[in-house]
């Protein structure tokens, strides 16, 4: 099968901030498929920054500035600039991935600790510069009500942790009824999900509902897929991170199984406490 052909009449909806989806769709139909865009997350400013302008206060102070997403990093960077015109010379910086770190280098910001391999908390966290932090001071950007396992883990080692939260996520969907309508029409196959805060919006929204047992979701990490997995529902995960690894993931869709082959109506999915 030659590549532009890799994901041939594949329909996969991806649930990305409408402006983090467009590579990926690109991609999904230059190789065959057919994108169906439908996100889960949107970005926006909070609606008071006054927290966050106390928070970067302590900036003088601190020792580390972890970047948890480019959005943290478009969101706070530009504040912090427009208030004190530079970061400290003192601080360094740390980024959950390339994406972000080439982010903060739009900034000027070029020296950048990030993770080997997968890119997320847990890899960050192994890496030896994150081991020495006791009596250091640790700033985390990051969006409004972000997973807790970086602070906790570094106030575990020692380290004073403050958040500077500079924008908030929504789901901009009301009901799965668009997705319902696509697999009734046999136009929808694979749904790709990357992040945890994501896939529990869908699997809320779309509770015992019929088509959300016979496509497949195709996720970025572990974590994401173990909720999905404890609901019954078919998951698959990319071994990397990156639009490339996802294709690969999909690609598996096309030859394994016959294309959205469960008639409409066909029983209800069971969802287990």
């Amino acid at each position: 099968m030659t590549s532009d052909q890799l994901l041939k009449n594949l329909h996969v909806a991806v649930t990305r901030p409408v402006d983090q989806a467009q590579s990926l769709c690109r991609a999904i139909e230059k190789n065959g498929g057919v994108a169906i865009e439908f996100p889960l997350i949107a970005v926006s400013a909070l609606e008071n920054y006054q927290t966050f302008e106390q928070q970067i206060t302590q900036l003088v102070n601190t020792d580390l500035a972890i970047f948890i997403s480019t959005n943290a990093v478009d969101f706070a960077v530009p504040r912090v600039l427009e208030k004190y015109g530079q970061f400290p010379q003192q601080l360094r910086f740390a980024a959950i991935g390339h994406q972000t770190a080439n982010a903060l280098r739009q900034y000027g910001i070029n020296d950048v600790l990030i993770p080997e391999g997968r890119y997320d908390s847990e890899t960050l966290l192994a890496l030896p510069e994150m081991q020495e932090v006791s009596g250091k001071t640790v700033a985390i950007f990051r969006g409004a009500g972000g997973r807790e396992l970086m602070a906790e883990t570094l106030k575990a080692r020692g380290a004073h942790v403050y958040f500077a939260e500079s924008y908030r996520r929504i789901n901009p969907q009301h009901s799965t009824e668009a997705l319902s309508g696509s697999w009734q029409q046999r136009k929808l196959d694979a749904v790709i999900v990357t992040s945890s805060e994501a896939m529990r919006y869908l699997l809320q929204m779309a509770q015992g509902e019929t088509w959300l047992q016979h496509v497949t979701l195709c996720v970025n990490h572990e974590r994401i897929a173990e909720l999905p997995r404890q609901l019954g529902l078919k998951v698959l995960v990319a071994e990397a991170p990156g639009d490339a690894a996802m294709l690969q993931c999909l690609s598996q869709l096309v030859n394994s199984q016959p294309v959205n082959s469960q008639p409409a109506g066909s029983g209800h999915v069971q969802h287990h406490e």
